[in-house]
């Protein structure tokens, strides 16, 4: 039997699984090992605790506990320890096998002599898909601080998502500890972290609370980070989601994403953007619907006294198309560069479309939507409304062509929408709605300064843009289009 060359015992853990080419490769190993006097050996295996055979004294590690508190990630894995078995008693560890480094490491000159002089582990049973997550619900420190709300055997888990008022009208996914553990790996933002109150209850929303509610809006952990991100934009003062929610009006969040992001979580910006079948799109947006309902106490027919609503209230959000270097983005607009990932919260109505297929200088397609951008809020009502103008790819090739940049496109625009108080005051043309009568002698625009703003996307084929009309609680006081970088 091999001897160490000190005389004083060491403690070693060996940590192996049977399916691993290496593992069983050094069964001779570890009975060598183990037979040893001067060293003392105790061998985990994580999935077959008749491995090695014929070895007394093996511990089964099948439900990885200790793997897990001992961070192993490739097997086997040997570790010295100082003293005791746990560990918080680790000296120093090797993994793999190689022979010199074993015997180095073991103090035995020949160990292994008959065996080869190198071959790489294997990955720890830890390490496999979605196990992380598992063996943290299990083993590891108490992350989750939601209450848990435990169902009756017979119970359908997605009929009582519905009956205890978590979903917007449609199924929710429901929110396990281990779904939302996922999610939260999403982002390394810690779970505990308070982003702000969410309105109208102004109940405290924490990373875990809106990672809950973007597992039932069916997101993907990847997309946390943006949801994050429209919560924290939704909760500044000068987006007024308290008074969006609670107006009679049409309006609901509307996000705008750009940035790289777009491209890494595979949002849409082109054909049917705005429409359904893009996960992303869909999801992030009903993310901070469900966020608002379910933390913040955002009820229909509560607090939220919307007289129509809209289909948005669902789910409205939608990325920019910036495949045209030359044309600026929405979050540079903003003051962002284009590098940087960025969400925008305007709070807006439905589509209204704007169809011009025969305009093919920027002076008449100008002229065009600045006839549909009239009619947003009311063709008599100005200043009270912002508006976001969708500009589709073709429409913006027209500009483009014609020499012109988006605040070309701007400037043009605010020109071409001003208008003598005369024409749209309180009773002009028999319609009693319009400006009051102090207008009647002034110049109105449209729209307040920073009050319009353009977007592109869509797809390549259909000169079909479209407005996205305001709030009618616009501009200083009430709600503000708001950036907030991913």
């Amino acid at each position: 039997m091999n001897q160490a060359l000190e005389t004083q015992p060491a403690n070693y853990v060996l940590v192996v699984k049977k399916d691993c080419p290496t593992c069983t490769l050094i069964e001779p190993v570890i009975r060598a090992l183990a037979g040893n006097t001067a060293l003392s050996l105790k061998v985990y295996v994580q999935d077959d605790p008749s491995f090695p055979a014929n070895l007394g004294g093996v511990i089964d590690d099948s439900s990885l506990e200790y793997s897990y508190q001992c961070d192993i990630e490739v097997v086997p894995t040997l570790i010295r320890l100082t003293d005791g078995n746990d560990a918080q008693s680790e000296e120093s560890r090797i993994y793999g096998w190689d022979k010199e480094q074993w015997q180095n490491f073991t103090r035995i000159e020949d160990l292994g002599a008959e065996l080869v002089n190198f071959k790489p582990g294997c990955g720890s049973k830890t390490q496999d898909p979605g196990m992380s997550e598992v063996l943290a619900l299990r083993f590891g420190k108490q992350i989750l601080q939601a209450r848990s709300v435990e169902l009756a055997e017979a119970e359908d888990i997605m009929e009582a998502c519905y009956d205890r008022g978590w979903s917007d009208g449609l199924p929710v996914v429901p929110p396990t500890p281990l779904r939302v553990m996922r999610m939260l790996n999403g982002s390394e933002r810690d779970a505990a972290e308070i982003v702000g109150k969410a309105p109208p209850d102004n109940v405290p929303c924490t990373i875990e609370k809106i990672a809950i509610n973007a597992v039932m809006a069916g997101c993907k952990p990847e997309y946390l980070p943006v949801v994050i991100a429209s919560v924290e934009a939704a909760l500044q003062d000068r987006f007024c989601m308290h008074g969006l929610l609670c107006t009679t009006y049409f309006s609901s969040p509307v996000m705008v994403v750009n940035g790289p992001i777009t491209r890494q979580i595979g949002m849409n910006s082109g054909i049917n953007a705005l429409g359904q079948g893009n996960r992303a799109n869909a999801t992030i947006g009903r993310a901070l619907q469900l966020i608002i309902r379910n933390v913040g106490g955002g009820v229909p027919g509560g607090i939220d006294r919307a007289n129509m609503g809209n289909p948005g209230k669902y789910t409205y959000c939608f990325a920019e198309d910036e495949s045209d270097e030359n044309w600026l983005s929405l979050s540079m607009d903003r003051g962002f560069e284009r590098k940087d990932s960025v969400i925008s919260l305007f709070a807006g109505d439905g589509l209204q479309p704007i169809l011009d297929q025969q305009s093919r200088t920027p002076q008449s397609l100008t002229k065009s939507m600045a006839m549909s951008l009239r009619s947003v809020a009311h063709t008599k009502l100005f200043g009270i409304a912002d508006a976001i103008l969708v500009v589709c790819p073709e429409h913006r090739r027209v500009f483009r062509e014609g020499g012109w940049s988006k605040e070309d496109l701007r400037k043009a625009l605010y020109e071409e929408l001003m208008t003598p108080g005369a024409k749209v005051i309180r009773g002009a043309n028999d319609i009693a709605e319009g400006m009051p009568a102090k207008f009647k002698d002034k110049m109105l625009t449209k729209f307040r300064d920073d009050g319009l703003h353009i977007v592109t996307t869509g797809g390549t084929a259909g000169m079909f843009s479209a407005i996205i009309g305001g709030w009618v609680a616009s501009g200083e006081r009430g709600s503000q289009l708001t950036s907030q970088k991913i």
